[in-house]
């Protein structure tokens, strides 16, 4: 559950932040994305850098970084597998705004000289097999089980994020993501409840 949890919160932020409320997935092909993020000693707009930012700023953008990798990874998988629409078009959703997203936690790292994970953690990995051996149903109800809780999860340490930040660029991408996490979340709650 900790990796889902992770995985989503990255996840969910990078999307949220690519994603204009209220779209709705209109490909039929998913798109994937790469995470190579890169490190710089360039600063930010405000000019702080990877040795001025506080602890607790890099561990939440290296956790919404891993997380972004493991829900995109999740939402391959359910573009490829999910047997409702419903499902299908979330996970495509979440591979297309988390590829808009990538691109700005990318900018924001890398303006900030902080270096991003490139890959999921150990529990991520697991909670990813685990689901990859679902099928039909079952596997839709565990995907959407898990993107509301992990949603729920990632909406809430957004929030405390956005009063928390010590960095005002992280405290301004964090403020700017929040809707559109908070638009998935209603979203996986809604097609969960259709599940049977």
């Amino acid at each position: 559950m900790r990796r889902n949890l992770l995985s989503l919160f990255a996840i969910v932020s990078l999307i949220a932040f690519g994603c204009q409320k209220n779209e709705t997935a209109k490909s039929d092909t998913a798109t994937t994305s790469t995470w190579t993020i890169g490190t710089s000693a360039a600063t930010s707009t405000t000019g702080t850098s990877a040795a001025s930012l506080s602890d607790a700023d890099k561990d939440f953008m290296a956790k919404v970084a891993q997380g972004g990798i493991a829900e995109v990874n999740a939402a391959q998988l359910a573009f490829a597998k999910a047997s409702a629409n419903d499902v299908k078009a979330f996970g495509n959703r979440m591979i297309n705004d988390h590829g808009k997203a990538n691109d700005e936690l990318k900018q924001l790292a890398t303006n900030k000289g902080v270096t991003l994970p490139t890959e999921t953690d150990t529990d991520q990995k697991k909670a990813f097999d685990a689901l990859a051996t679902k099928t039909g149903k079952a596997f839709d109800k565990a995907y959407m089980t898990d993107m509301v809780k992990d949603h729920e999860t990632v909406v809430a340490a957004f929030e405390k994020e956005s009063t928390d930040a010590q960095d005002p660029d992280l405290k301004s991408w964090v403020t700017k993501t929040l809707p559109t996490i908070q638009d998935h979340l209603k979203m996986a709650k809604q097609i969960n409840s259709k599940l049977k």
